[in-house]
């Protein structure tokens, strides 16, 4: 089950076209499941709801954002005369992933591994 509609997408981006919108509607799906990996979410809870919302918008015009005459390619350049233009794009391959900033917001953190130096002597 999506955490949220086509019109959050809207209401965050631009007004989708039918296609757009179909797209939109899978990919929802899409960052529902993905989310639903990394944890187990109380959706019950406004904020957490709230924080789901906005990341699984997020992770669905990253998505959409890409060119699509873009996989694979991770930077480009035309030269015409005098003149060069070069882009990189972002997400090329229209990945679905979040960002620190999401993984904070749903608590969703990585560990890590340390270690602590014991103590030699007496206590």
């Amino acid at each position: 089950m999506a955490y949220a509609t086509v019109s959050d997408i809207e209401a965050r981006w631009h007004t989708l076209t039918t296609s757009e919108s179909a797209k939109a509607a899978t990919l929802l799906d899409d960052a529902a499941a993905i989310l639903d990996t990394l944890a187990v979410f109380d959706s019950s809870d406004p904020n957490v709801a709230a924080n789901l919302r906005i990341v699984s918008c997020n992770m669905v015009i990253r998505a959409m954002s890409s060119s699509a005459d873009a996989v694979g390619m991770s930077q480009g350049s035309m030269t015409a005369g005098p003149y060069t233009q070069s882009w990189t794009f972002a997400n090329p391959s229209g990945d679905m992933y979040l960002t620190k900033m999401e993984k904070r917001l749903l608590g969703v953190t990585q560990g890590y591994i340390g270690s602590i130096r014991p103590k030699v002597g007496p206590c």
